[in-house]
């Protein structure tokens, strides 16, 4: 008979008190948490009344909540530390908002899965094991497409308080490695970065119901603003006074027609009133709880505006034609650098390597720009066929594992560096190293898209193709993105689930029109599927247009895919459509 846990002694909750308490945080819409999160904090939670707390490793949770097989590696897929971090979080706000008068506390502390249970004036429990079993309710998680689709659009209160309040100033360190110490957040030097304040969104509806969701969406987009660390956000003191010497100004709207919710979104630049970006989000509050839709809204109106290649940047870059470098500053670098990531070519590859190597030595305390150089070094080697570079020179990785030094010395935590490191130390050869660092990166700010994307191409190109897969899908639904780049990935995700019409597919949209490399993938998808003739007009393209790479296939492929099964699984796809693999320098 299966153990369950008896703590009817008097010293802490029973079974009974830890269930009703479970079921009114899962039910309360303060617990914002989303569906595998609740499915995970009622695993845990019965996992432990049932007696088997000992077996809540990141193993288990990964097979029995997010539907991970045999094969997945707790070491390299960050999935359960980075779930049980939000459920953490999600239980301070609970007990913040809503749970303040709540008998029983219940969390899970760091360093493990496992919950306690206290009660809100005692101490911890320590449970003790009885012999009636209690079965947990067990989810089964949703399944993941990976074919081409439209855009989706504890002790007293004063005791908790505290121990809250301690826990918000370490909130990164539930996701992060032991390695990587909590943030210290330092601004980087002579950076004139945009200033963007958040005016208090209007409302209109039957009662104060808009006016509560005004509120809160408000606050929910400074927040995710506030994790972009290229403009300053300013959050406007005074309800109806606009914060002088802002460069932009974002405006909102919030309406309520029943259960209709349809909220107005404007980035204004005041100096001559031009709007420079807008858009309506609408939800129904009986489909959706309200602050799941306001934090949905919230992601999608910093997406638009503040991501790397978002509206800002956009404006910021038709701003500044030529960056010079005697009175540009580094931001101007940036921008420079994300017109080249738009661009792709030679020319914009020049551009923002000259100004950013005068940036670091004008400002050679700037981690970003060491960070973003060490980036668009490595590019003359990992995009090497596309920007038409010699393919035989070690020097670009060497310079840009020199610059991410630099920047991992100046500022740790920036989560751009902490891309940059996990790219570098991709293409060195170093997947751990580099995956630590995405986790990091990914942890830090999970709503750039640029750092989503390329934390999910390296889990997927590294062998963990379920994750990587699934970041590089939610990257592909978010605007201000490089067209074409994740699409490859996702045609390799097909590849190797032997989904060839999609494989195909993705490949087809990538940009094929200048990235040899891309036609490479889809050549193997051909072969793989079979498909001669088309597969011929592939390899015909690829002799003539890029005889180094075919010459070159299998040096190229290794250093994109680690793990020699998935290079084989690559191989046997050219060899069926015609190239001769074997005969390619290794």
């Amino acid at each position: 008979m299966r153990s369950a846990v008896n703590v009817s002694d008097g010293l802490g909750p029973t079974a009974e008190e830890i269930g009703r308490q479970l079921e009114r945080i899962l039910s309360s819409n303060e617990f914002h948490a989303p569906k595998r999160g609740r499915s995970f904090l009622a695993f845990v939670v019965n996992e432990t009344l049932a007696g088997r707390s000992e077996f809540l490793k990141a193993f288990t949770i990964a097979n029995v909540v997010f539907g991970r097989d045999a094969s997945f590696d707790p070491q390299n897929d960050p999935v359960v530390r980075i779930e049980a971090g939000r459920i953490r979080r999600a239980l301070e706000r609970y007990y913040l908002v809503a749970g303040t008068d709540d008998e029983v506390v219940l969390t899970v502390p760091k360093g493990g899965y496992v919950p306690r249970f206290e009660y809100a004036h005692g101490g911890p429990v320590e449970v003790a094991l009885a012999d009636e079993p209690q079965k947990p309710p067990v989810k089964e998680p949703e399944p993941v497409a990976f074919a081409p689709t439209e855009k989706r659009r504890g002790g007293s209160l004063l005791v908790l308080g505290l121990a809250v309040a301690i826990a918000l100033l370490f909130i990164f360190a539930a996701v992060l490695p032991a390695t990587w110490a909590p943030p210290a957040r330092s601004p980087a030097p002579n950076v004139a970065k945009p200033r963007v304040v958040v005016e208090f969104f209007t409302e209109s509806g039957p009662d104060d119901a808009s006016s509560d969701i005004a509120r809160g969406l408000r606050d929910d987009i400074i927040g995710q603003l506030a994790q972009f660390r290229d403009i300053v956000v300013v959050a406007d003191p005074v309800k109806n006074h606009r914060t002088g010497g802002a460069d932009y100004a974002l405006q909102g709207n919030v309406q309520l027609d029943g259960s209709r919710l349809r909220s107005v979104a404007r980035l204004v630049r005041p100096s001559d009133g031009a709007v420079i970006w807008a858009n309506n989000y609408d939800a129904d509050l009986h489909a959706q709880n309200k602050l799941v839709i306001q934090s949905d809204i919230a992601r999608q109106v910093a997406s638009a505006i503040a991501q790397p290649y978002g509206v800002l940047f956009q404006t910021e870059s038709s701003a500044i034609a030529k960056p010079q470098m005697e009175t540009q500053d580094a931001y101007a670098c940036t921008l420079a650098y994300n017109r080249y990531r738009q661009t792709m070519n030679t020319q914009s590859h020049a551009a923002a390597r000259d100004c950013l190597q005068q940036a670091t030595q004008r400002f050679p305390d700037n981690a970003a720009s060491w960070a973003l150089l060490a980036l668009v070094y490595l590019d003359e080697m990992r995009f090497r066929y596309k920007l038409g570079m010699s393919p035989f020179s070690a020097q670009p990785l060497e310079l840009a594992i020199a610059a991410v030094n630099r920047a991992a010395s100046l500022e740790p935590e920036n989560p751009r560096v902490l891309q940059a490191l996990m790219l570098v130390n991709f293409f060195r050869g170093n997947i751990d190293k580099a995956l630590e660092a995405g986790t990091a990166a990914y942890a830090a700010n999970p709503g750039d898209v640029d750092v989503a994307g390329e934390y999910g191409m390296r889990l997927a190109l590294s062998g963990k193709w379920q994750s990587g897969c699934e970041l590089l899908s939610v990257a592909l639904n978010k605007s201000g993105r490089p067209r074409g780049y994740y699409e490859a990935g996702m045609a390799l995700c097909g590849l190797m689930r032997n989904d060839m019409a999609a494989a195909e597919e993705w490949a087809r949209m990538s940009d094929l029109s200048s990235n040899p490399m891309h036609h490479l993938v889809l050549l193997a998808v051909l072969g793989t599927a079979g498909k001669t003739a088309d597969a011929k007009v592939e390899k015909d393209w690829l002799d003539g247009h890029a005889p180094v790479l075919m010459a070159n296939i299998r040096q190229e492929i290794s250093l994109r895919l680690p793990r020699q099964q998935d290079q084989e699984r690559f191989f046997d796809g050219l060899r069926a459509a015609g190239v001769n693999v074997a005969s390619t320098q290794p």
